[in-house]
């Protein structure tokens, strides 16, 4: 009895991964804008797009179920004639900064841009010490 209702409750709790890709794709993930201006926004916002899923691809590379459905996103609001950049914003709120290729200074992220600059600094001091050093 004890082994029928776990196999239940391992069936329930799988229910909702295997529904994920069973849906039928977005209208806009493999279709493309008819104004070829829009289309054109549109592809090169999705190149500067992360794949949530893929990680190395942009979502116009990848084939991926979410990276159709931000394709969808990103079209459908260009379409209705939003920014480039709102929507990258909107996104960018809605999965995190990783979705982004373009990097954002922020109070978690500043010491991978400190760190390198203040690297270089201490590598010019020790070889401007060494070559005076030298000199003398």
């Amino acid at each position: 009895m004890i082994r029928v209702l776990l196999l239940a409750l391992a069936a329930l709790l799988a229910l909702p991964a295997t529904a994920q890709d069973k849906l039928p794709p977005a209208p806009y993930a493999y279709r493309q804008l008819a104004d070829p201006a829009q289309e054109a926004k549109a592809h090169a916002l999705m190149q500067t797009l992360r794949c949530l899923q893929c990680q190395g691809q942009s979502i116009a590379d990848s084939d991926a179920p979410i990276a159709g459905d931000m394709r969808h996103q990103v079209r459908a609001r260009i379409e209705a004639g939003e920014e480039p950049e709102a929507i990258r914003q909107q996104l960018i709120e809605s999965y995190g900064d990783y979705v982004s290729y373009a990097p954002v200074v922020n109070k978690l992220t500043w010491p991978l841009f400190a760190i390198p600059v203040l690297l270089l600094v201490v590598i010019a001091l020790v070889l401007r010490r060494r070559l005076t050093a030298r000199s003398a």
